[in-house]
């Protein structure tokens, strides 16, 4: 009997939760699903890092900012890696030990939400002096993450935004338009190419987590601004088709061979080393570049814009702060929240990430406007000009689907052995069964 991996992950999934359900039967109600109490609002609260370590400094600053304004509530922060937050917050959802307070990304939130680990804070939003003070779309996004209606589970902080990196240098030498547009993107990269002489026009991504900017360039140049038709994804859409197979086409004719197994750490090393035109990458990597080019020889751009003349992309993972719900002292922790939330911590936040605030005021505070991909990437978040494609974080099989399970798919798409219309079916029907698991279980 052949049994699919999702199918394995699920059957795995249940193990776990058997597991979870006996660990917490003796876990004396302090597990993630007990319901803790307010509290009085003074006391020690306890905060998980979810990228402890790179974001340890701004945080302990943060943090010293809010006991100063509240001196009766003092901050126990305990830093996680990135790598091994998910693993953590199950393991103290089975067995009690939860934070008070948590950084909890769109990638893994309804993972916790599924668990009832998780406070509603949309109230809370509403009560504070956050209410109409988040962008929209970062909002959006966790709603749709945590895949329980207009509930928020997380007040968002901070999102990354695709960006299109290209070398101004080069495109001034061959007298090209910025790639403002794909069909000025497919224009340089002919154009910048140079096999013999190892130039090319673009450099693709091939290696692990190659499928999420594909399906980006997909809905890009389709235009298409919904992933769910009904029950059905519009992501084998025959416009999604076309756009995927026209994008694989630069394959080792416009970037080099090696691509086809390049990670983001190989793509931006080569970009920033050689002499490729074009790089598609999030606005994290725009420090390398500025050491490695200077910042007269590149530029960056969030999509280009499709020929409807609207620019589409899809959603980037939210980082945001989960309020649990077996914390013992919730208006305390959400004190804290709010106050790392507000304009100037989340401004002092995200420009030590280099990231994007989720706080209207914060996304207009003059650092934004030093870096113009970041400025750029903040204005398509935040003046209603980009169509988001929701991805669907919410369902249990995305992470497999959409990664390790058909990255050696996509490395046969780009070497010719399948076909766009055959790559993008199967994930088609491998979303189309989750989410058909997913709204029974939940309607059930």
């Amino acid at each position: 009997m052949n049994i699919s991996k999702t199918r394995r992950g699920r059957a795995a999934a249940a193990v776990s939760l058997t597991a979870a359900l006996a660990l917490t039967a003796t876990a004396c109600g302090e597990d993630g699903t007990s319901s803790g109490n307010e509290g009085s609002g003074k006391g020690e609260i306890t905060f998980w890092d979810n990228n402890g370590g790179p974001r340890t400094a701004v945080w302990t600053e943060i943090i010293k900012d809010f006991e100063k304004q509240n001196p009766e509530i003092k901050v126990k922060y305990v830093p996680i890696p990135i790598a091994d937050v998910q693993s953590k917050y199950d393991t103290a959802i089975a067995g009690g030990g939860l934070p008070d307070v948590g950084g909890v990304g769109t990638a893994y939130l309804s993972n916790i939400v599924s668990q009832e680990a998780l406070e509603p804070v949309t109230d809370r939003i509403k009560d504070s002096s956050l209410n109409g003070k988040l962008v929209k779309a970062m909002v959006d996004s966790v709603k749709d993450a945590g895949g329980r209606g207009e509930d928020l589970y997380t007040v968002p902080t901070s999102a990354n935004n695709g960006a299109l990196w290209y070398r101004t240098d080069l495109f001034k030498a061959a007298n090209l338009d910025a790639p403002t547009t794909w069909a000025k993107f497919y224009e340089a990269a002919d154009k910048l190419t140079d096999a013999k002489n190892n130039e090319f026009g673009y450099t693709i991504r091939g290696g692990a987590r190659s499928i999420a900017p594909a399906i980006d360039a997909a809905y890009g140049q389709s235009g298409i601004t919904e992933f769910w038709d009904g029950d059905r994804t519009t992501l084998n859409d025959p416009r999604n088709v076309a756009a995927l197979e026209k994008y694989v086409g630069l394959y080792k004719k416009a970037t080099p061979g090696a691509d086809v197994n390049n990670d983001f750490t190989k793509m931006v090393a080569q970009w920033d080393t050689g002499t490729i035109g074009m790089l598609s990458h999030n606005l994290g990597s725009y420090q390398d570049h500025l050491k490695a080019l200077g910042q007269e020889k590149f530029a960056g751009i969030p999509n280009p814009i499709g020929d409807s003349g609207t620019r589409v992309q899809v959603s980037n993972p939210v980082d945001g702060l989960g309020l649990f719900r077996s914390g013992k002292n919730k208006a305390a922790a959400w004190k804290f929240i709010e106050f790392a939330a507000s304009h100037a911590s989340n401004s002092k936040w995200n420009e030590s990430a280099g990231a994007l605030p989720a706080n209207t005021e914060a996304a207009k505070d003059p650092w934004i406007a030093e870096s113009e991909p970041t400025a750029l990437g903040a204005k398509a978040l935040t003046d209603g000009s980009t169509k988001i494609v929701q991805l669907p974080y919410y369902l249990p099989d995305w992470n497999n689907i959409s990664k390790a399970d058909n990255e050696p798919e996509f490395q046969k798409l780009l070497l010719g052995k399948i076909s766009a219309k055959t790559f993008l079916d199967k994930i088609a029907d491998e979303l189309n069964a989750a989410q058909k698991e997913w709204k029974e279980r939940n309607n059930g």
